[in-house]
C-alpha cells in the first residue's frame, strides 16, 4: 500500500512511519518542519533501512500539496500535521484555527479530487471535555474542549462526519490519543518540543538532564491515592502500531477509537518510576493546581481491542527507559 503521512517527521508521525515501513508499505512523507527537524528523515532511514520520498510542504499551500498527489498514486492518508501546543493555542487562537482547519480542508478536497477515500485522523482525548467520569468511552461524544487546539480537533471530527454524510464512499478512522510518551528504542527518534515543554514527560527529561532546574507538580490535594493528577500514558510505539491496525482494519463510515493503556498513572508515580528505572534524580516542587486540570481520567480502549485487535504492550518502565535513552542520545 502507498500511504501519505502528513507531519511524518513529527513525534508520533515519525514513529508511525517506522511501523508502516516494517509492514512493507510504501510511505510518502509531508512535513513543513515547523515543529520537527529534517535530521529525523535520515534517522528514519537508519532505523528502517529504507528510503522515503519526502516533500517539504505546507498543507495550506494547495498547489504544493496537489503536486504530491499528481506525482504519486496514493492509496490512503494518515493526517498528523497540525499545531499542537495547548498553551500556544490559547495565546494565538487564530493561528491555530487557520492552520489546523485550512490545512485539513485542503487535504480532504484534494483527496476527493483524486478519488482517495481512506483517511486516518490524529485526534485527541481533549475532545471529550469534562464528562464528569474518569473512564472515557467513545460513545461519550464530544464535550467542551478546554483550548483552541482542542476545539480544532472537535471541528475537524465534525467536518469528517459531514463529509461522510455527503459521500458514503469514504472510510474514516478517528484516533483519540491520551498522553503519548516514550521514544523509539534505538534512541534515534523521540519527542523534542520547541522551547519549554508543555507536557509532563518532556519536562521530566529536561529536569533530569539539568536543562531545567525544577519540575512543578500542580497540586497534591486531588482525590487520588497520592493527591496528584492521574492520566493515561501510552508509549508512542504502541500508538504508532495503532495507526497501522486502523489502516489494516479500516471499514466503511466514520469510526472512533480511543488509543490509550486503560490505566491511570499519577504524576508522582511517573516521576518515581522514572527515577527508579534510570537511577537519576528529578527535582520537583508542589505548587497550586492549574485552572481546568481534572483530577483523573483514562481511556477505555476495549473498542480498539475488539475491532482493531490492538492493545498496548509497552510498560511504564519501558516508557521511562526509552524516554531517557533518547534524551541522553540527543544532548
Amino acid at each position: 500500500m502507498k500511504i501519505l503521512v502528513t507531519g511524518g517527521l513529527g513525534f508520533i508521525g515519525s514513529h508511525t512511519v517506522v511501523e508502516l515501513a516494517k509492514e512493507n508499505n510504501e510511505v510518502i512523507i509531508i512535513d513543513n518542519l515547523y515543529n520537527s527537524k529534517i535530521d529525523v528523515l535520515e534517522n528514519l532511514e537508519k532505523i528502517t533501512g529504507k528510503n522515503f520520498k519526502f516533500y517539504e510542504c505546507d498543507l495550506k499551500n494547495k498547489e504544493e500539496l496537489e503536486k504530491v498527489f499528481k506525482e504519486n498514486e496514493i492509496d490512503s492518508v494518515i493526517h498528523f500535521a497540525g499545531y499542537k501546543a495547548v498553551g500556544e493555542s490559547v495565546k494565538k487562537p487564530l493561528m491555530y484555527y487557520s492552520n489546523n482547519l485550512v490545512s485539513t480542508m485542503n487535504l480532504l478536497e484534494i483527496m476527493d479530487k483524486y478519488g482517495i477515500k481512506k483517511f486516518v485522523f490524529s485526534s485527541s482525548a481533549t475532545v471529550y471535555g469534562n464528562p464528569g467520569i474518569v473512564k472515557y468511552t467513545e460513545d461519550l461524544g464530544r464535550g467542551q474542549a478546554s483550548s483552541p487546539y482542542g476545539t480544532t480537533k472537535c471541528i475537524i471530527e465534525k467536518m469528517l462526519e459531514d463529509l461522510y454524510f455527503s459521500d458514503n464512499t469514504w472510510n474514516i478512522s478517528i484516533l483519540r490519543y491520551f498522553n503519548p510518551v516514550g521514544a523509539h528504542e534505538s534512541g534515534l527518534i523521540g519527542e523534542e518540543p520547541n522551547g519549554i515543554p508543555n507536557n509532563l514527560m518532556p519536562y521530566i527529561m529536561k529536569v533530569a538532564s539539568g536543562k531545567l532546574e525544577m519540575l512543578s507538580v500542580f497540586g497534591n490535594d486531588y482525590p487520588t491515592p497520592d493527591g496528584t493528577g492521574i492520566r493515561d500514558y501510552i508509549h508512542v510505539v504502541d500508538l504508532a502500531k495503532g495507526h497501522v491496525k486502523a489502516l489494516e482494519k479500516m471499514k466503511e463510515g466514520v469510526n472512533y477509537y480511543n488509543l490509550g493503556s486503560g490505566k491511570g498513572v499519577s504524576v508522582l508515580e511517573l516521576v518515581n518510576t522514572f527515577e527508579k528505572v534510570n537511577n537519576v534524580k528529578v527535582n520537583y516542587k508542589v505548587v497550586g493546581r492549574r485552572d481546568g486540570d481534572l483530577a483523573e481520567y483514562y481511556a477505555d480502549p476495549s473498542k480498539a481491542l475488539n475491532e482493531l485487535n490492538w492493545k498496548t504492550e509497552k510498560t511504564l518502565e519501558d516508557i521511562c527507559r526509552d524516554s531517557w535513552n533518547y534524551e541522553k542520545n540527543n544532548k
